[in-house]
């Protein structure tokens, strides 16, 4: 019987095929086996991907909690390739510095760096505060390096030694600094530009000491955001995706992971910023101009030719909306109009406690007072909150109902594919007193308040006595509590539009159990071309074509394909062989039969 061996194949791989047993093999069979083949091996491809996929998608979800855990890690300061970057916050109250680091850039270019808070060998964030503001320095600015110099030298000690002079540090002044004069300023700034670099060896430049606004303000803390829940990564196809348009000519709108917008409400200021997705048409040039004034377009990315990290922000900070201060507003209001209410109508309404004013805003029962120039206004609690949201709403200062609070200028907000973080005063609200914290539903929000402010004094002081509140929660906290509710809904429903069911609003205090500063957002956007220096080192060190590299990523496809070729070269071939011995053998059966009749002619 003969027998073929095909040897194209490697060592290891062995077919022989047998002449006869393929000569028995119908046509229809060998065709139904070729199409079976071939449909095994699409099949296992298609599988093969799918799997692949999932694992890469799957295994993206566990490098983000996996990073989230080492973010928790003491930093190895051994390892001699992490970077560090020190960022200097410049406070009204004082000054903290904060020291940061990331491992090496992965190549990518449409990714950031992987910056985190160092943490030293105690897991302890590297963080160092110092008291008052460097603002008290205004009339003796010579003095503002050595102000600086205990946290700098706290920072010099947490990093190697061999890394202080490619570690970039960054002096950012915030809010006290706002209210010095130019002159003042430029004094401060030029102190620390001079002596800094004599006595620390860090990357420091004239640039990297500075006054940002509280726009800038804002901006970092979106980044900071939004950076640590992942918004900057590619989208998976789980995730909430928007189109963007931007700024650049001729730019197809692109897809990608839907980011958040935060609100910050402290006791002086409210402030909100959120991405603005599609470019915004004015209706005026005046309109205009005043939305130039909150909106900031800026890349994140590395290489400003690239748009994927294009983002276009509105931003802006509402003084006096805070709660205190606009519960100042509201006792304000309440002195004058009833002093001069009493005035004119010859009443003694609130000038004794056996006469109080009644005040919807503070629970039922309570007693309260505003000193105001020697005089004193009484207050007794009332506890309705339908009638305290009426009273609070005229000092959103809203103007036609086209404007944010104070009068400002508001981008669109898509309600219905946005989603937003609520921190302070938000999360206060609903948590210390209330303790519905966390995802917020404004029906059952506006029930709890209501209850709340309709319940008497003297029970909520024994809930507090009996420990039924948050750690958090105080007398203080108890008295304002009702009026505190009641603005924040305004502020969130009147002021900002925000419909009763929307459904995308969190309120927080930590993001991933940790407390989140505009710092990180700040040496994020001030480190986004860094990269590019580790791309261009890498592209020098490698000299392979991008086509062998490019190889080994997808060889699973290229090994199907040529397992998929060589299955049907030897079907192809067998099938030769098969007609090439059916016709070797139709000669053979003729020239026998012709034998045999040569033979029976030649018998006598």
């Amino acid at each position: 019987m003969a027998r073929i061996t095909f040897s194209c194949l490697p060592a290891s791989w062995y077919c022989s095929v047998s002449l006869l047993s393929v000569g028995c093999v119908p046509r229809q069979r060998l065709f139904l086996l070729l199409l079976f083949i071939t449909s095994a091996l699409l099949l296992l491809g298609t599988y093969q991907r799918q799997l692949w996929g999932g694992q890469r998608r799957a295994g993206a979800r566990v490098n983000k909690y996996l990073s989230i855990a080492e973010s928790m890690e003491a930093t190895d300061v051994l390892n001699s390739a992490l970077n560090y970057g020190i960022v200097v916050d410049c406070g009204s109250s004082g000054s903290r510095v904060f020291v940061y680091y990331w491992p090496p850039h992965n190549g990518n270019p449409h990714t950031l760096l992987d910056i985190r808070q160092m943490r030293d060998r105690d897991h302890k964030p590297v963080v160092k505060k110092i008291k008052p503001g460097i603002s008290t320095l205004a009339n003796t600015p010579t003095k503002a390096s050595s102000y600086l110099q205990p946290l700098l030298s706290f920072a010099a000690a947490h990093v190697p030694q061999s890394k202080h002079k490619e570690t970039p540090l960054y002096i950012l002044c915030t809010a006290g600094m706002r209210l010095l004069s130019n002159n003042q300023q430029a004094a401060i700034l030029e102190d620390l530009v001079t002596d800094v670099p004599l006595e620390f060896d860090f990357l420091f430049s004239s640039s990297h000491a500075e006054v940002i606004s509280g726009k800038q303000e804002g901006v970092y803390a979106w980044i900071g955001i939004n950076f640590v829940l992942g918004r900057f990564d590619h989208a998976d196809e789980e995730d909430a995706t928007v189109e963007v348009t931007t700024g650049a000519q001729n730019q197809h709108p692109i897809s990608r992971r839907r980011t958040v917008g935060i609100m910050d409400m402290g006791g002086a200021s409210l402030q909100i910023a959120y991405e603005v997705p599609s470019a915004i048409s004015f209706s005026s040039p005046q309109e205009e101009e005043a939305g130039k004034s909150v909106l900031a377009e800026f890349n994140l990315g590395c290489d400003v030719d690239h748009t994927q990290h294009v983002y276009r922000v509105y931003v802006t900070t509402f003084l006096g909306f805070g709660g205190n201060m606009a519960r100042q507003r509201y006792e304000d209001q309440l002195f004058n109009n009833s002093f001069a209410k009493n005035r004119f109508l010859t009443t003694q309404t609130g000038l004794s406690d056996d006469k109080p004013h009644l005040d919807p805003c503070l629970p039922v029962g309570l007693s309260d007072t505003v000193a105001r120039d020697n005089r004193t206004l009484y207050l007794r609690g009332q506890g309705d909150w339908a009638q305290c949201q009426e009273v609070v709403r005229p000092f959103l200062g809203l103007h036609n109902g086209t404007m944010s609070p104070g009068g400002v200028f508001q981008a669109p907000i898509n309600f219905s594919n946005s989603e937003f973080y609520g921190f302070s005063e938000f999360y206060y609200c609903m948590e210390d007193v209330l303790r519905i914290g966390g995802q917020y539903h404004s029906g059952k929000y506006s029930q709890a308040a209501k209850e709340y402010c309709a319940t008497q004094w003297s029970t909520l002081k024994k809930r507090l006595d009996n420990q039924l509140f948050s750690q958090q929660a105080d007398v203080n906290r108890l008295k304002y509590q009702c009026f505190k509710s009641a603005w924040m809904y305004e502020v969130l429903h009147s002021g900002f539009r925000f419909p009763p069911d929307y459904p995308s609003l969190r309120t927080a205090q930590l993001v991933y159990d940790k407390e989140v500063q505009w710092t990180l957002g700040a040496i994020l956007f001030k480190t986004r071309f860094l990269p590019l220096r580790d791309l261009q080192q890498e592209t020098l060190r490698q000299n392979h074509p991008s086509w062998l590299r490019s190889s080994f990523v997808y060889n699973h496809h290229l090994f199907s394909l040529c397992i998929l070729v060589v299955v049907l070269a030897i079907l192809l071939y067998i099938l030769r062989l098969r007609r090439i011995h059916q016709r070797e053998q139709r000669q053979a059966e003729a020239l026998n039969l012709l034998w045999v009749e040569e033979g029976e002619a030649l018998l006598p």
